[in-house]
């Protein structure tokens, strides 16, 4: 994932030619990531068809989806028991999925 960084970051810069594997490599190597030549190679290999502004252009005006769960109608009374209520331990979430 650094490296589509890295490479957005030098298209900012210097534009779609400028996105090298050398340059790839320095910008990586300054953010203290580590490189894998072989990604890096792929990644070149895959921009250079690619328009990035349009791509960039396409993203920025995508249409967000929000997904809402069905309303109740707050008319009808509801014919369920009620259950006592239980305390539920939550349990602190882990790893790189609790960061989002």
């Amino acid at each position: 994932m650094e490296s589509i960084y890295a490479a957005l970051l030098i298209f900012k810069a210097k534009g779609n030619k400028a996105i090298t594997e050398a340059n790839l490599d320095k910008v990586l190597k300054a953010a203290g990531a580590d490189v894998d030549p072989e990604q890096i190679k792929k990644l070149v290999i895959g921009l250079k068809s690619t328009d990035l502004d349009e791509i960039i252009k396409n993203a920025s005006t995508m249409p967000v989806g929000i997904s809402t769960a069905p309303v109740e109608d707050k008319k009808k009374p509801s014919k369920k028991k009620k259950e006592p209520e239980k305390e539920e331990v939550e349990e602190e979430p882990a790893g790189i999925g609790s960061l989002f």
